[in-house]
């Protein structure tokens, strides 16, 4: 459960003295509705995403990545209504802060804390208001 990720993540951090930790986000059947209109690029969130992602942006210490199979042209569009939103996104599909070494090899895998990935089982109907409850206990600002 995504709620277990984030907390190891948050452990993890103290208990080795991170400075920060890595997020990733796919975009489809995750954070947005999809349309399946490879014209219009679909922008409605599922409900509590727009909430999560804010709390998630005011803090400097959680890195965000978008993992998504989204064409060139359709990021920047997502980056753009992101942005506007006040939603703050660090890399699309990569993450040069963490280099390969002798336990892993990141030079094609992005490295991650926590994913939210609906193929991995996450339900965006129901776990981004997990995610935001659980947040909120933890103090993370509204």
């Amino acid at each position: 459960m995504i709620t277990k990720a984030i907390l190891n993540a948050l452990e993890r951090k103290k208990l080795k003295d991170w400075d920060k930790t890595y997020w990733g986000f796919d975009i489809h059947e995750t954070m947005v509705i999809p349309n399946w209109d490879e014209f219009d690029v679909p922008t409605e969130f599922y409900p509590h995403v727009l909430e999560v992602m804010q709390m998630l942006s005011k803090r400097e210490d959680i890195v965000r990545i978008l993992f998504t199979c989204s064409h060139p042209d359709e990021i920047v569009v997502y980056k753009k209504h992101f942005k506007a939103l006040g939603i703050k996104i660090d890399y699309v599909n990569e993450n040069p802060e963490v280099h390969s070494v002798k336990y892993g090899n990141y030079d094609k895998k992005p490295y991650f804390n926590v994913l939210f990935e609906d193929k991995a089982g996450f339900d965006p109907h129901t776990d981004w208001l997990i995610v935001k409850n659980l947040l909120l206990e933890l103090g993370f600002e509204e």
